[in-house]
């Protein structure tokens, strides 16, 4: 049964949604990916924000641009958490986005990443998951053992090499 659900207003955002549905499956989470339109088809949108907890969402992960109502409307019905991912627009390189997600009213809280920012909210869907599963918490663990080890060879190679000579 899928812990995380993973919607998305357009197929445009399914690039930065796939960050986030590749850092659940590093993690062995299992996640349900969907394009819906809160503003075009409200009633799927309903059906699926009301029957999420009842599929067995824990999380929902919800990328939105432009008016960014998905993630705070998921969040108006869904009883559990919600991370948010402002799309980058081209009209106003998603801080529209950003604001119109981070600008909850009180009492419907959406966790917001970055703009594009869907690696983080997949790692932070885990993280919030693994405050009841240790196993989990263990993969976290590992992960940032992982970036530290990466972060030292790279400091390791520019030592080695002076930073003239540095090629990735």
């Amino acid at each position: 049964m899928a812990k995380v659900g993973i919607v998305m207003g357009s197929d445009s955002d399914l690039p930065i949604m796939s960050k986030a549905a590749d850092m659940l499956e590093k993690f062995g989470i299992d996640y349900e990916m969907k394009i819906i339109s809160a503003h075009r088809e409200p009633e799927v949108f309903f059906e699926y924000a009301r029957t999420a907890e009842e599929k067995g969402f824990q999380v929902i992960i919800a990328g939105a641009g432009m008016a960014a109502h998905l993630p705070g409307m998921c969040a108006a019905i869904f009883p559990m958490p919600v991370i948010g991912i402002p799309m980058h627009t081209t009209s106003l390189g998603g801080r529209d986005s950003l604001y119109s997600i981070v600008q909850m009213p009180s009492g419907i809280p959406v966790a917001t990443v970055a703009i594009n920012g869907g690696a983080n909210a997949g790692i932070l869907a885990a993280k919030i998951l693994a405050v009841s599963d240790q196993e989990l918490l263990a993969k976290l663990k590992a992960y940032q053992a992982e970036l530290k080890e990466q972060v030292e060879a790279k400091d390791a190679k520019l030592q080695e090499t002076g930073y003239k000579n540095y090629t990735r």
